[in-house]
């Protein structure tokens, strides 16, 4: 453990984990999502070797001793480039007619994880005269907040918020691609950081599908709807948790209908709860609640599957194979933007 926060942890004589051990192993590893972020960039392989093996296997089960991290559910893979370094190298992109300009909040599972969200967000923007930079604040903090350690989640709220504020006084609003750390700047840091900035975050702070429908809704702006490249008959869309309750509406259903595809909803939760899902000893909870999403999603017979939440989107995979889209890589698709090779 002197590897996750630099400080030594007692073991119990055996060896072994308590389950209360275990808890905070576990909520301490995968709370530590920067650090993990970097040093799993920086050596993808062996990193994904390891998480990937097969579930219950000697290696999952090592892993899981000294993290606290499940054997046998699937964890994201790491990339072999961060979006912040894939933004930074970049040919420099210069708008005919930019009509909005925002800043790119890539959350930890984009930065590290899924940066081609991330490609194709950017991409989809620029299509539609939007401006993007990219965000220097670093993780949200929700691992910390939803294991309890308050303090640790306020000392990261008051950072990222003095970043963020000072990103958006600089012009521009910030887009979130991952619902539950949307929710966090929304909601969280207002509850948590005293003082106006946190406020003036949570205003000016949108879902990327949310501020894609918003400009096209505007009266002076509209989004381009010239799709020729792959589209869909019919999206099964999954409208995760923590994006229903930021209450604004059903957002990427509507951006998804802009393609001209028939989109059928599915509201049932994932079972991951932020990180609390991809715990060690906590399948036989979390478990059943993903098998019921899926036997929606089944039910509802899309062509595709779409979904704001990596987690949640993890969870699908695992147990149908396919790996859903984001809502703005089903329009990049749609556009025609292929996927950067990674």
């Amino acid at each position: 453990f002197d590897l996750i926060d630099g400080r030594s942890t007692e073991q119990p004589s055996a060896g072994l984990l308590t389950p209360a051990e275990q808890d905070r192993a576990a909520a301490r590893f995968l709370g530590r999502t920067d650090r993990l972020g970097r040093t799993g960039t920086r050596v993808p392989t062996l990193t994904n070797r390891a998480i990937g093996a097969r579930a219950g296997s000697l290696v999952r089960r090592a892993v899981a001793l000294v993290t606290g991290a499940s054997a046998v559910r699937l964890h994201p893979a790491y990339a072999s480039q961060r979006f912040s370094v894939w933004f930074a190298r970049r040919p420099k992109v210069t708008l005919a007619r930019a009509v909005r300009t925002v800043t790119v909040y890539p959350t930890c599972l984009v930065e590290y994880q899924q940066p081609g969200i991330g490609h194709d967000l950017v991409k989809v923007y620029e299509r539609n005269g939007i401006e993007c930079e990219v965000s220097g604040a670093g993780c949200c903090g929700a691992p910390s907040l939803h294991a309890g350690d308050i303090e640790r989640f306020r000392e990261i709220a008051e950072r990222n918020v003095e970043r963020l504020a000072a990103e958006i006084r600089g012009g521009g609003d910030v887009v979130v691609p991952q619902p539950s750390c949307g929710y966090v700047l929304k909601h969280d840091y207002r509850h948590h950081v005293p003082g106006d900035d946190a406020a003036h975050v949570a205003r000016h702070t949108f879902d990327a599908a949310e501020y894609l429908v918003d400009v096209h809704r505007s009266g002076d702006t509209a989004l381009d709807t010239d799709f020729d490249g792959s589209t869909f008959g019919r999206i099964t869309y999954h409208a995760p948790c923590h994006l229903r309750a930021q209450g604004t509406g059903l957002r990427s259903r509507d951006l998804l209908r802009l393609t001209g595809a028939r989109v059928t909803v599915v509201q049932a939760c994932s079972g991951i709860d932020g990180l609390w899902g991809l715990r060690a000893g906590v399948e036989e909870e979390s478990g059943p609640v993903g098998d019921r999403l899926v036997e929606q999603i089944d039910r509802a017979g899309g062509d595709v599957v779409a979904g704001d939440c990596h987690l949640s989107n993890l969870v699908i995979a695992e147990r149908t194979g396919e790996l859903p889209l984001h809502p703005v890589q089903v329009v990049a698709r749609a556009y025609g933007i292929a996927p950067e090779r990674r």
